[in-house]
């Protein structure tokens, strides 16, 4: 049974007459009336019983209304339903890192972001990265990415990559006669790192600290490019994942060596406040980067 013709008892039981439910259904008192003789002729009863000013609805078309109710109750409520969620759908989603070196890969997956979900605006922030956890508990960003899984019972940490931090040097360092880099090699080297504080530098936090180890120099330089070019000149090491080098050409004299002999592992996590995990925009973002943001 067709959608028109329930609309027409609906219409018709709660209009009275033909006349005002010509009115409101935008269609002449010919046509309703065609329509519903051809309804009855195919149900096989009558849905009203007609007098000159009256039209009353029959047991059979009684339950006809009924059901004309619930199911355009139903329509309306599922229409609402999607509206809600196109609504939930839309959002602002300010970013950060606490790891510079992700900066070189997130513009890509925003612009992909861009094409998959136009409605979610995605805006990168560049500040201070080693603050991004209170800065997802202060709402100054939305969505971190950091390296260290934070206690508070205020945030949701999703597990989105682990990588393993390797040395990066000439090959004519003399480290490079070493099947693997110990704490103490460190003592020795002009240390490159993106920014201080040396706390937010993952090499020293998780590795050369325990160990008390600091490097005898230690220079903080922003961009990848001149500190590939002073490893280059064999002017210091760098530590950083493979991964992150990939957007560079690298000279052949760049060598990769694996920090301790079980190699130095990070895991790196979304944070997001409780609150706001289960807005459709967020879980569309985190969604998104676990299944497409994984470095290699």
């Amino acid at each position: 049974m067709e959608l028109k013709y329930f609309r027409l008892i609906k219409t018709i039981a709660e209009e009275g007459s033909l006349a005002n439910s010509s009115e409101r259904l935008f269609l002449t008192q010919s046509a309703l009336s065609h329509q519903l003789r051809d309804l009855e002729e195919r149900l096989g009863f009558k849905v009203f019983h007609r007098t000159r000013n009256k039209w009353e609805l029959t047991e059979e078309g009684s339950e006809l209304y009924k059901l004309a109710n619930k199911l355009f109750s139903s329509i309306d409520e599922s229409f609402s339903a999607i509206e809600h969620i196109k609504e939930g759908s839309k959002g602002s989603i300010k970013l950060s890192a606490e790891c510079q070196s992700f900066f070189h890969s997130i513009p890509g997956f925003i612009q992909k972001m861009g094409i998959l979900y136009p409605e979610i605006d995605i805006d990168l922030t560049l500040g201070a990265t080693h603050q991004t956890i209170s800065q997802v508990l202060s709402s100054e960003i939305d969505i971190a990415i950091v390296t260290t899984k934070p206690a508070s019972e205020d945030l949701t940490s999703i597990k989105v990559h682990e990588d393993e931090i390797f040395a990066v040097m000439h090959k004519e360092n003399p480290l490079n006669a070493f099947d693997f880099i110990e704490a103490s090699h460190f003592s020795d080297v002009h240390l490159f790192i993106n920014c201080f504080p040396l706390e937010g530098v993952y090499v020293y936090e998780y590795f050369l600290k325990s160990n008390k180890i600091t490097p005898k120099k230690i220079s903080a330089i922003p961009f990848t490019e001149t500190t590939l070019s002073m490893i280059e000149a064999n002017m210091g090491v760098m530590c950083a994942p493979k991964w992150q080098l990939k957007p560079f050409k690298l000279s052949e004299d760049i060598v990769f060596k694996r920090i301790s002999k079980n190699g130095l592992k990070r895991d790196h996590y979304l944070v997001v406040k409780e609150v706001n995990r289960n807005k459709k925009y967020i879980h569309d973002f985190i969604t998104s980067f676990e299944e497409d943001f994984l470095p290699l």
